[in-house]
Order: C-alpha cells, then structure tokens, then sequence
C-alpha cells in the first residue's frame, strides 16, 4: 500500500518502544525511515536471519541478523524529558512546527 504525501511523526534518531508483535516493550532507536511505506526500522529488533553467500572460493556463507521494517502504527515514542511512550501534538513556536509531548507539553 502507498501513501502518497504521508508524513510520519517518528524520525531518524528518535528512541521507541514496539508496541506489537514478537519484540513487543522492546525499545530501541530509530535508524531509518520509509514514509512511502509507512514503516520504521529499528536498530537490533525484528531481526530476521538472511543466508550471505560466499563471495569467492575458499570463503564461506555465513547466517546474519539483519533488522526489517516495522509498521509505524506497532511503534509509539518516548519522550527524552518524561521517559515515557507517549503520542505527538504539533504547535508552531516562533514560525517554526515543532513536535510536542502530550503527557509532559516538552518540546520534542
């Protein structure tokens, strides 16, 4: 499913909590994100094994842990100033849009 012009409140760099599936209360920071998709990878969950073949002869496969994308509707942030998962409002201060906690009205 595509979402044309969808604009996500998670960014790259934030730390969050999965709120669903088998890494669930797991947190961990946010390393990339796919707006089109609607989707966030975190750093070291919903890891998936992938078979890395060998490259050349005398060299040998190897099974990594690579991290996939989760739905950003399974994730929810924590704010830096309360530590705790919240939701995001907006406000504009001074012309700028910034994101708000809506447990603690700290600037995010």
């Amino acid at each position: 499913m595509i979402f044309a012009n969808m604009k996500l409140n998670i960014k790259k760099g934030d730390l969050v909590i999965i709120r669903k599936g088998k890494d669930r209360g797991k947190s961990g920071k946010v390393i990339k994100v796919f707006p089109q998709e609607n989707r966030v990878t975190v750093e070291a969950l919903n890891l998936v094994k992938k078979i890395k073949r060998a490259k050349r002869e005398g060299e040998k496969g190897e099974i990594i842990l690579v991290p996939r994308p989760i739905n950003r509707a399974n994730v929810m942030l924590i704010c830096p100033h309360c530590k705790k998962p919240t939701r995001i409002s907006f406000k504009i201060i001074n012309g700028k849009k910034v994101r708000v906690c809506k447990k603690c009205n700290a600037t995010i």
